[in-house]
């Protein structure tokens, strides 16, 4: 702008660091991509189990009994080790945010535009992904659906920024790439780069050994930051959602006696269900904020339960809890989970008979199901 008497001349500022090149942010960018991707694909399989439309719940397979555990720990881990990525990408490339001009041509808008909505987009995913881990919602949206559209846009974002910015990615992809070789100034910040990425990547390992011992337990003593420990918690489980929450009380438990509605409907009280043949299963409880711990469970076989109520082969069931109010208090289970002989409406935990906290008097344990939908203080079974 032209000096006037009395007012300074506005100048865009001025950056001398040496390492906000595109070479250290198509290196940050490697790492945060590959992070970025496990995170969408690893999403998307937590959200079909837990919300499947209904052509895909009768095919929502049971096996492995441990997937959901190994993807939604994969889910949580790298999605904080992204955080770390995540800024340490925006720290190199940040004093674009200051070219002038803003707008140099219509590449350069759009390769602006998808900077902009990828950064949003980003940061709002890491960060309430962050607070859903501990259980803080200081928000007035729902957390799951808007999380799930938030990764659709980072996801698009992402694919329209490499498109953009594919000439300089490939320039700098590595060492050899015909955009960095014999440059005088890679020569220089060669030593420089290497101890960023060395301290991203220490920052990293940091980040992940402190809190992936909530699901990978041989790491359990390590688990620092992580809000849930493994082995804390009535009858050696954590507990999300207490009774006392779920508004189960000692006088709805009173007299309590399930109901099976099928074709051939029948009940049964605590002790009649206790006197049916049971059986023993070792799997874990893996929960969406990312912990998980396997235990041993005991109870009755749902397919038994299912047969005995007339139940066609091929059946999926829903399944009703004594909880007053929640978003997974009616759960339906496709007929791969109903049939599994490990999916058990389970009586009692580690040889013990359930806490309340737990879901006494009888609670859904079925493999490879987040733990939301392994419904506690179970009310009624219908074959569906």
């Amino acid at each position: 702008m032209p000096a006037s008497r009395g007012l300074p001349v506005l100048r865009p500022p001025a950056f001398a660091g040496r390492l906000h090149d595109a070479r250290t942010a198509t290196a940050l960018g490697r790492w945060l991509g590959v992070a970025l991707a496990v995170c969408f694909l690893t999403g998307l399989v937590s959200h079909f189990l837990q919300q499947p439309p209904p052509w895909l719940l009768p095919h929502l397979p049971s096996r492995p009994s441990w997937g959901y555990r190994l993807t939604q720990g994969l889910h949580v881990a790298v999605g904080l080790a992204a955080i770390v990525l995540l800024f340490a990408k925006l720290w190199a490339v940040y004093p674009r945010l200051f070219v002038w001009p803003p707008l140099r041509s219509v590449r350069h808008a759009l390769e602006r535009l998808s900077v902009a909505v990828l950064v949003a987009a980003g940061v709002f995913e890491v960060l309430t992904g962050l607070l859903n881990i501990a259980e803080w919602y200081p928000w007035p949206f729902s957390f799951v659906p808007v999380h799930y559209a938030v990764a659709w846009v980072v996801a698009g974002s992402v694919l329209l920024h490499i498109a953009v910015k594919a000439p300089e990615i490939r320039a700098h992809w590595s060492r050899r790439s015909p955009g960095t070789l014999a440059l005088p100034d890679e020569e220089r910040d060669g030593p420089d780069r290497r101890a960023l990425l060395l301290g991203v990547g220490a920052a990293v390992g940091a980040v992940t050994v402190t809190t992936v011992g909530q699901s990978f337990t041989p790491l359990g003593a390590l688990d620092l930051l992580a809000p849930r420990h493994p082995g804390y918690g009535p009858q050696g489980l954590p507990v999300n959602r207490t009774a006392r929450a779920a508004g189960v009380t000692a006088a709805a438990v009173r007299g309590w006696r399930l109901e099976v509605r099928g074709p051939e409907p029948y009940g049964l009280t605590l002790a009649e269900l206790a006197e049916l043949p049971q059986h023993r299963v070792r799997l874990p409880i893996a929960c969406v904020e990312g912990w998980s711990m396997d235990a041993d469970w005991t109870g009755v076989r749902i397919r038994d339960l299912l047969a005995r109520a007339g139940a066609p082969p091929g059946s999926g069931l829903r399944v009703v809890s004594l909880e007053v109010a929640g978003a997974y208090r009616v759960m339906d289970m496709g007929r791969e989970y109903a049939d599994d002989p490990l999916t058990l409406l389970a009586l009692r935990l580690n040889g013990e008979v359930l806490s309340a906290d737990h879901g006494h008097p009888a609670r859904i344990i079925a493999p490879n199901r987040p733990g939301v939908l392994q419904t506690k203080w179970v009310t009624r079974l219908e074959v569906v």
